[in-house]
């Protein structure tokens, strides 16, 4: 038992030591990985993800040739956890392919692209945990420069789809049908893809935020095939759970309100809490599972 104990707060050690590097890094230096870095790795006949990886983990000061835990460390974490996206793969994604996001700013709310640089590593899915416990964070990068629609507000990126909203998303698109209500707007992307379902009659989709309303109902619904299924109303998400939500025969209800885990437990545990007042209704939420290895 002891050494099981021991094992266990070992793997917790680890994920707490990962999880910090990363933070360090994707907050602060993102791409100080370069293509010219890369080349040279892969020249020794390995991948771009190994590539990769092993310049992360040098950048982090481990020694992953003659430390024996650094290079554990590496085995476990660093090597499962970073993937080379393909380009192509995303930008043949629906709502990439058929709508397009002009530059417009109302208010304090700015519509644009924004972008990936070569080698810039960014979440790109939820945590995956182990049978040991060990939390494996999903980083990828695109080997070319990967443009994707942004909300800035005060000229700060807040909403966007890239790789990790489409990945994070695909389980509550599949599973959407009736009448669906979702809390959060962002640039629609949930709904764009949910009313493209034959089994979706309508969407009811709450936010509060009127700028960010206003933008999408001016120049993004108008190029939705099925925007009649389509309701937006402006509203408190909790609010509107609390009161409106069990009167509105929602078949399924998806919640996008947080930017990401640190700013999601709160927001995820209150929502949870109105499930009781709809027990008929099916519910997801956004990056659930990642938020479920901090809980």
């Amino acid at each position: 038992m002891k050494r099981k104990n021991e094992r266990i707060e070992k793997v917790k050690e680890d994920n707490y030591k990962v999880f910090a590097l990363l933070s360090n890094y994707l907050n602060h230096a993102p791409d100080f990985i370069t293509k010219e870095e890369i080349d040279e790795i892969v020249q020794g006949g390995v991948s771009h993800e190994y590539a990769f990886a092993v310049i992360l983990a040098a950048a982090f000061g481990l020694d992953i040739v003659d430390n024996d835990a650094d290079k554990d460390l590496f085995n476990h974490y660093f090597k499962k956890m970073i993937h080379n996206l393909n380009a192509r793969e995303y930008s043949n994604n629906p709502y990439y392919k058929n709508i397009n996001i002009p530059t417009m700013k109302i208010g304090k709310s700015e519509l644009k692209y924004e972008k990936y640089k070569p080698f810039e590593g960014f979440v790109c899915n939820d945590i995956i945990q182990s049978k040991e416990g060990r939390q494996l964070p999903q980083i990828g990068f695109f080997e070319g420069e990967f443009m994707f629609p942004a909300i800035l507000e005060n000229d700060r990126i807040w909403m966007t789809i890239t790789p990790n909203e489409i990945e994070t998303m695909k389980e509550a698109v599949d599973q959407a049908f009736g009448n669906v209500l979702t809390f959060g707007l962002g640039l629609g992307y949930y709904a764009y893809m949910i009313s493209e379902r034959e089994n979706v009659e309508s969407i009811t989709v709450v936010d509060t935020n009127g700028d960010v309303i206003d933008l999408f109902k001016k120049y993004v619904l108008p190029q939705f095939k099925n925007a009649e299924k389509i309701k937006i109303i402006q509203a408190d998400a909790f609010e509107y759970a609390r009161k409106q939500m069990p009167k509105g025969n929602y078949d399924f209800v998806f919640t996008d309100l947080w930017h990401d885990v640190s700013d999601g437990i709160d927001m995820y545990l209150k929502m949870k809490e109105y499930e009781k007042r709809s027990p008929h209704t099916v519910f997801s939420y956004w990056i659930e599972k990642s938020i479920l290895c901090y809980l």
